[in-house]
Formats: structure tokens, sequence, C-alpha cells
């Protein structure tokens, strides 16, 4: 089963390493990671790269492809929703973390469907006509979606218990010891304090100024 990594300047880095690390400890699972042009590719930090290791015309298809969000509440860069257009009919699975499901929508993925992505990104779903889902992670036919950050680790064991079984998926959560206990129960909208939210809308606001 060949994975494709979609990436793009400013990705998060975590959208992508944490699946990866999920689904390349399953068996039978290949990995490529791909970019309008190959080469290295800047996370939205500015300090992590990736390496593209090859460019968008290089994979005509893939069982599954991931789009990985970002920081940066930019609109989506039309030659990568080009290319999941073409691909995305072809999938067994489609998936997006976070913002990345700001590119599913322009691709015309998730029409009629609802959807999850990061909290500061939800009314971009809305507006262009999909249904935000506050779920950690939103299945819709072969299409999954999920929430910021660390819910792609959440994403990549669901589509593992999808495709491998849940013994799989639970083993690999075990060989990576995930079993999150956070110091702070603040990791969404609802829980965490008024001024904290207020703190990182504001951040999120000039992400791209």
């Amino acid at each position: 089963m060949l994975v494709a990594y979609l990436l793009y300047p400013r990705f998060t880095a975590l959208d992508v390493v944490g699946p990866f690390q999920v689904l390349a400890a399953a068996p039978g699972m290949q990995s490529v990671f791909v970019a309008a042009e190959a080469g290295t590719v800047l996370d939205d930090t500015g300090l992590c790269a990736l390496q593209a290791g090859t460019s968008l015309g290089g994979v005509a298809s893939a069982d599954v492809v991931l789009i990985p969000g970002s920081d940066c509440l930019c609109d989506p860069d039309p030659a990568l929703v080009e290319w999941l257009r073409l691909v995305h009919p072809a999938t067994t699975w489609t998936l997006s973390v976070g913002t990345g499901s700001s590119y599913l929508a322009a691709a015309g993925a998730l029409e009629g469907a609802a959807a999850a992505t990061h909290w500061a990104s939800a009314q971009r779903l809305t507006d262009v006509g999909v249904t935000y889902s506050q779920e950690r992670v939103v299945r819709a036919g072969k299409v999954l979606t999920s929430a910021g950050a660390s819910a792609g680790i959440d994403l990549a064991l669901t589509l593992l218990g999808l495709s491998h079984g849940p013994d799989v998926a639970q083993a690999v959560q075990l060989a990576l010891e995930y079993d999150p206990q956070p110091p702070y129960d603040a990791g969404s909208p609802a829980k965490a304090p008024a001024e904290i939210g207020e703190l990182v809308s504001s951040y999120y606001a000039q992400r791209c100024s």
C-alpha cells in the first residue's frame, strides 16, 4: 500500500511526521513524500525541513494520500489542489490533518460531507459548504479528516484499524507508547481558559499578515 504525503511550504511538521511514524510501522506500507518540486520543503516554523523525493508529476496514483495543514490560514495552492483532483478518484483512502481539509474541500473531495479541521479554520470549511465537526477524526466514505496536529496520530491509527484490523493498530500504538496524558487540559477551545483562547486566536490571525 503506497502512502503519498503531500508537502508544501509552511506545512505543520507534526501533521506529517505523526501519521508517518504510525503508518510506517505497519506491514506492507510504503511511503513517498511529494511536493510541487522534488527537494527540501520547510515547515511553518522555518526550522524543520522534509525531503520530497518526487514532484507532483512523479506520482500519478497512490493507495493513500495525506495532506497536512499549516498554521498559516492561507488559500490552498492551486497546483496541489489540481493534483488532488486527479489522484483522489483512484485512492483507497484520502486523508487530511488540520487545515489540510481546506485542500480537500477545494478539490471537491468533501462535497456534502462533514469534516474535521483545526478549530481556528472551522469557519473556512463552513464558508465553502462543508459541515465542520468537532470530532478528532471524521470519516466520510473513503475520506478521513482530523483535527489539528496531534489528532493526525489518531487519524493514522484509525486508518490502520480500517485497513489492517484493530490488532495491528493497537500493536503499533503500543510499540510507539502512544498513551496521551497531557499536563494541561487545554487542548480544545472548549477546555482552554478564555484568555489562552484569545491569545492563540490572535496568533493565527497574524500568521498570514
